[in-house]
């Protein structure tokens, strides 16, 4: 019989809090066994398999993401929302890399939990950019300039990748303000025409 209190949720909130101590790729099985304090034969009644594990954590990560921008961005608009959104999700990925790491593919076609947890985090982004009058492709292209910005910032920042004496806080305003520079810039999808000869 499964032990009792393992469910399947609490299996994948331990594989979680796993992921982020020794990384989401390098989790596995026999590792969160001997965390949850079972047999690894024994984890299998209780998950079907290590890709059930990943998928689980995956939806999970990105529902807790969803709920910290969501949070963070709640009653802002404009760029306080825009730094708000930036600063929790930078936030988050330093608290949980290994979270992180597993919500950031995007979902397969036919999985519907795991699209609708990724529609969650991004309607938070597209609330964000409908304050500076961005809908549409507009929006699509400005979320992904964006959350690309993010990720590269923290995942550097998180692998020890910045050495030079500046103040990681200030380098990333300085980001996330040239970021909202150039969403005022394309509010009507197209930059404003710098003045010179006709």
């Amino acid at each position: 019989m499964p032990r009792a209190g393992l469910a399947p949720a609490a299996v994948i909130t331990a594989g979680a809090a796993l992921a982020d101590e020794v990384g989401f790729e390098r989790l596995t099985m026999g590792l969160l066994a001997k965390r949850v304090g079972v047999r690894t034969p024994s984890l299998y009644k209780h998950i079907d398999s290590l890709d059930a594990l990943r998928r689980g954590i995956s939806i999970q990560a990105k529902r807790e993401l969803g709920d910290t921008l969501a949070s963070a961005a709640a009653g802002k608009s404009g760029p306080d929302a825009a730094h708000a959104f930036a600063d929790a999700y930078r936030r988050w990925v330093l608290d949980h890399p290994g979270r992180y790491a597993a919500s950031v593919r995007a979902p397969p076609a036919d999985d519907e939990e795991d699209r609708h947890a990724s529609n969650e985090a991004l309607q938070v982004l597209l609330d964000v950019l409908a304050g500076f009058g961005l809908h549409g492709a507009s929006a699509i292209d400005a979320a992904r300039a964006l959350r690309s910005a993010v990720h590269g910032f923290a995942s550097l920042e998180s692998a020890g990748g910045f050495g030079l004496p500046r103040d990681a806080d200030r380098s990333y305003r300085f980001l996330i303000d040239a970021l909202i520079t150039g969403l005022k810039a394309d509010r009507h999808g197209h930059s404003t025409p710098s003045a010179g000869p006709a």
